[in-house]
């Protein structure tokens, strides 16, 4: 090399410095990227062209029917094609012939009821599986029904269904006997109560002590119960409220007795209501005289010889079904009205036990029941506390309009009433009359359609509404419980020469 040529070189290696090699070098590894990925696509189209191709020859490979079906004698085993002229219509003419809309339904868990007559398929209802599922927040069901439309057959269902899956029931008054078969037959007891009967009812029982109370707690809580109580009976036979006076008075008389007894009774209670004791003011016994004389009608005068002892049936509470028989005493509201208010206090604490399962608590024709203050204010604690109880509370009416009957206009009694419907997310409606359906229809919120429905249903037919939803179901029962639960065997043993 000249020695001209010498500094050309040099000159030209300084002109190619760090910043421009590392140029070069990226701009090669991005061709070499895009290289790679060319032929990444390159193979890729070319692996999707041949399973084309494969599909292709598969395809034309395969022996398929013709388009207007088989001929000879395969012709009618492959159905033709099917072609209707267009049809149009107004749109309220199509909504009742388009036949593929219906609820869904549920689900399977549960008590299965019968079948649903809008959708075809088997209904089933459980309350505390829908609250488990948060459909409702109201385990309480409100059931109305004319006679003879089937409402009782499906109250027995409901809650015989249910024994399997470890439910109990309690029917603190039944006013017919209705269910004093069905509860003998599943193992369980009726209490029957009347004159002339051996059966006596202490309504200040301490009864059955719920878990996990300690010896001051149970005290206290039977102590409130007792006195609760007693002056709930006093309530009902002045058919008034009581005043502070007699309050005192109850409760004075109240806390001598059963410091004195073990097993205190209702006539220890009026004698010391009516004669305190020397040692107690003398004004004592004349503020408590209209108490002691309206309680003495329950242990000496016509309500005599069921309160007026210890008790001679004890209350259990792991039967599967116990039910209170009033059916020896409809004649007397009074009477009836004094069993239930005994009857819901002996029960209350196996209700109140938040351990006690989950159970039915069955108020069969309601509208009796709910005529008394002191029944009315029972119902309705136990049904504000039901969810935390377990309880599922059932009321039976023939019509929506008795609530009318129960107080006036405006009266707590008649607000107490109409919150029991309020607690109820399912109500059931069997058949109602014509000049009822006004107001079934205000009271539950019917659409006009759900209101014309209720003249036409037929027996065991009933709309439930769930909350926000509509069925229309068809009760189904075995042979065995249609023979247990027609409420009709005597009518028809007298009309029929004894069919049954």
């Amino acid at each position: 090399m000249s020695a001209r040529q010498e500094p050309e070189r040099l000159h030209t290696a300084v002109l190619v410095s760090p910043a421009t090699e590392r140029r070069r070098l990226r701009k090669q590894r991005r061709q070499a990227a895009a290289r790679l990925e060319a032929e990444r696509r390159t193979a890729e189209r070319e692996s999707a062209q041949a399973r084309a191709d494969a599909a292709r020859r598969e395809q034309q490979a395969t022996t398929l029917l013709p388009a207007a079906g088989e001929t000879g004698t395969g012709a009618l085993r492959t159905p033709g094609r099917f072609r209707l002229p267009r049809h149009q219509d107004t749109s309220a003419t199509l909504a009742g012939a388009y036949p593929f809309v219906a609820e869904g339904g549920l689900g399977a868990d549960g008590v299965f009821v019968g079948q649903d007559l809008y959708s075809g398929g088997s209904f089933v209802y459980d309350p505390w599986v829908l609250y488990a599922r948060g459909l409702i927040t109201a385990p309480n069901i409100v059931l109305a029904g004319i006679v003879g439309s089937g409402k009782s057959s499906l109250a027995k269902s409901l809650y015989t269904r249910s024994l399997p899956f470890g439910r109990r029931v309690y029917v603190p008054g039944d006013p017919k006997g209705e269910h004093t078969a069905v509860a003998e037959a599943v193992g369980g007891r009726a209490v029957v109560l009347g004159h002339g009967l051996s059966t006596r009812l202490n309504p200040l029982d301490e009864g059955h002590r719920p878990s996990g109370l300690s010896d001051e707690q149970w005290a206290s809580t039977v102590a409130s119960r007792r006195r609760d109580l007693i002056g709930a009976l006093a309530e009902t036979v002045l058919a008034r409220a009581l005043t502070p006076l007699e309050h005192t008075a109850i409760d004075l008389a109240l806390t001598e007795t059963v410091r004195a007894n073990s097993v205190p009774i209702l006539p220890m209670i009026v004698d010391r209501i009516l004669d305190p004791g020397h040692d107690a003011d003398e004004r004592l016994a004349e503020d408590g005289r209209l108490v002691g004389h309206a309680l003495r009608r329950l242990v000496a005068g016509d309500l005599a010889g069921l309160f007026d002892g210890p008790s001679t049936v004890r209350f259990d509470p792991s039967l599967p079904m116990i039910s209170l028989d009033l059916s020896r005493v409809t004649e007397n509201s009074t009477l009836i009205s004094v069993l239930m208010t005994c009857s819901s206090a002996w029960m209350e604490s196996a209700l109140l036990d938040p351990n006690g399962g989950q159970r039915w608590v069955i108020y069969d024709e309601a509208w009796r029941l709910m005529s008394h203050p002191a029944l009315l204010k029972r119902m309705d604690a136990h049904w504000r506390l039901a969810r935390h109880y377990g309880i599922a509370n059932m009321l039976l009416f023939h019509k929506l309009t008795d609530l009318d009957n129960v107080g006036d206009q405006g009266s707590a009694m008649r607000s107490l009433a109409n919150s029991l419907l309020a607690n109820a997310e399912t109500r059931i409606v069997y058949r109602q009359e014509s000049d009822q359906l006004g107001a079934t229809a205000q009271a539950l919120g019917l659409t006009g359609t759900e209101q014309k429905l209720l003249p036409g249903l037929g027996v065991g037919q009933g709309l439930w509404r769930i909350k926000d939803r509509s069925f229309v179901t068809q009760h189904q029962l075995h042979p065995a419980e249609l023979e247990l639960f027609r409420t009709d065997a005597r009518y028809l043993q007298t009309g029929r020469g004894g069919a049954s």
